[in-house]
């Protein structure tokens, strides 16, 4: 149970400062960060994590300056800007990272960051479909979310869920 409490803890925590960091990013940029994939991912009808994996990628990409998703700012990434500083660590020679924010792959030297991942192992969900279509989505401006560990998108999960509507 207090395991479980304190990952709801720093869940609500990370989503307050993601959306702090996209709150600056539209004050720099006029948008939020949109694509045709977080458009179409929406928080009413998706409950599965693992679908969640692609928009979270691009929502890592744009707040952190790394678009390639290769865990470094290259040098044609220096003109990016860093929203948001995402604390995890490099995966171990066997290829995977098993702490901090960031479900991180790794080949020989080369790492790919896969998703933002909450604290209960699962990808955030991050969607701007409303912006697309008024019928879908909760906000006006983007949804964030953690399913707290749930997998199903039942209504009984969704009242667990950990999110800014």
């Amino acid at each position: 149970y207090a395991r479980k409490k304190g990952a709801r803890a720093r869940a609500e925590t990370e989503i307050a400062a993601m959306s702090a960091a996209l709150e600056s990013y539209k004050a720099d940029n006029g948008i939020y960060p949109r694509n045709n994939v977080t458009d179409n991912l929406n928080a009413q009808t998706s409950g599965d994590p693992s679908s969640f994996q692609t928009a979270s990628q691009y929502l890592y990409g744009e707040l952190s300056g790394d678009r390639n998703f290769n865990y470094v700012i290259d040098p044609s990434e220096q003109g990016n800007r860093s929203y948001f500083a995402f604390k995890s660590n490099p995966p171990s020679a066997d290829g995977t990272s098993n702490s901090g924010m960031l479900s991180i792959t790794r080949s020989g030297n080369t790492y790919t960051v896969n998703y933002i991942r909450d604290p209960f192992g699962n990808s955030y969900g991050y969607s701007t479909a409303n912006q697309a279509n008024q019928s879908n989505g909760y906000n006006p401006t983007f949804d964030l979310w953690s399913t707290a560990g749930t997998t199903s998108g039942s209504t009984t999960d969704r009242n667990q869920w950990i999110k800014n509507w």
